[in-house]
């Protein structure tokens, strides 16, 4: 996988948090579930991008409730945040390992090319379960599939 590879993965990641978020905003009536499967997403995010900085994430929560305004706050800063690392990144440099201490203190030391995997499955894992919840409460979900991304 190459650098262009992720730069392209993590506009797609981009895409899909804001598709989910601009659904979550029209909806009539919170759907307090959904919204906090999407705080999780991008809380996981933020903590992951500051342990692939060499940063302590311990005091990163990755479940927290956030409002649709600072869910669409911390997306933007996601998204530059994981382009200006990619942009930093020679070809050689995916293969570089991160020591980092999960939620529970264990440590850990992971590749940055299976960091970056693993955080862009995670998102499309609860972008699921979004979809999910919507349907059961009888709303609308958005398509969050690759594929689509690519088409527009």
């Amino acid at each position: 996988m190459t650098k262009e590879h992720f730069l392209r993965l993590y506009e797609y990641v981009n895409w899909a948090n804001r598709r989910v978020l601009d659904v979550l905003r029209r909806q009539v009536e919170d759907n307090e579930r959904a919204r906090k499967w999407l705080c999780h997403v991008l809380a996981a995010e933020q903590m992951w991008i500051t342990r692939l900085r060499g940063e302590d994430s311990s005091a990163v929560p990755v479940w927290t409730d956030r409002s649709l305004d600072e869910c669409a706050e911390l997306l933007a800063q996601n998204a530059s945040a994981y382009q200006q690392f990619l942009h930093g990144l020679s070809e050689a440099d995916f293969e570089q390992a991160v020591s980092y201490k999960n939620t529970k203190g264990v440590s850990f030391s992971t590749s940055i090319r299976d960091i970056l995997t693993h955080v862009a499955n995670h998102g499309t894992y609860h972008r699921g379960h979004i979809a999910t919840l919507m349907r059961a409460a009888g709303q609308e979900p958005i398509n969050t599939d690759f594929i689509t991304f690519t088409r527009e």
